[in-house]
């Protein structure tokens, strides 16, 4: 089974790089603009996050989606909607920054925690297409849920953030030798 994992088009909060998490973001004009239609899928998972529920919309107008609350970007609590530079001198940014962002954000998430809800949902979503022989799996999520899934199975192995991608890319994974590992096939973008 092929699963195509890919990240929402661009928003202005994250043109501006500043943290979304769990804000209920859209697209930002240009973000809605540079995304190619698809409509190559019969069904798409996706975050219910708005950036991620009009993605999926975009690039697949014609399939079915369904959208899985446990998608959704990992919830940076008190950092959302700010930049790095506005809590540089915050001590509890500098807390999380300096214990390697695995800690808790405050009125938020730890990664571990995001983590294990994201890929939770994701295996779930992998053995139910795999007991109804579905021949691709496509998620549109966040790069948080892609560096989650990916961390734990991506293959090669990598470091949760080397598995980023830009807005609107993704990766297409091989579920062959689900559940040991998730092979990488290629790199994908859906944007001019």
């Amino acid at each position: 089974m092929r699963i195509r994992l890919i990240r929402h088009g661009m928003t202005a909060l994250g043109a501006e790089r500043r943290y979304q998490g769990s804000l209920d973001t859209p697209l930002s004009d240009i973000g809605r603009k540079t995304l190619r239609t698809q409509d190559d899928a019969a069904r798409v998972y996706h975050s219910p996050l708005l950036r991620a529920s009009e993605t999926a919309q975009l690039l697949f107008p014609g399939a079915e989606k369904i959208a899985v609350s446990d998608l959704r970007e990992m919830d940076f609590g008190a950092f959302e909607g700010r930049g790095w530079w506005e809590m540089e001198q915050d001590a509890d940014y500098r807390a999380w920054v300096d214990g390697g962002c695995l800690g808790q954000c405050p009125g938020g998430e730890d990664r571990a925690t995001f983590s294990a809800r994201v890929c939770a949902a994701f295996s779930q979503l992998v053995e139910q297409s795999r007991a109804q022989d579905a021949p691709e799996l496509v998620i549109v999520a966040h790069g948080g849920t892609q560096m989650a899934v990916l961390e734990r199975w991506g293959c090669p192995k990598r470091d949760y953030y080397r598995w980023q991608t830009p807005c609107g890319a993704g990766y297409e994974l091989d579920a062959r030798d689900w559940p040991a590992r998730l092979a990488i096939l290629r790199e994908v973008c859906y944007t001019e």
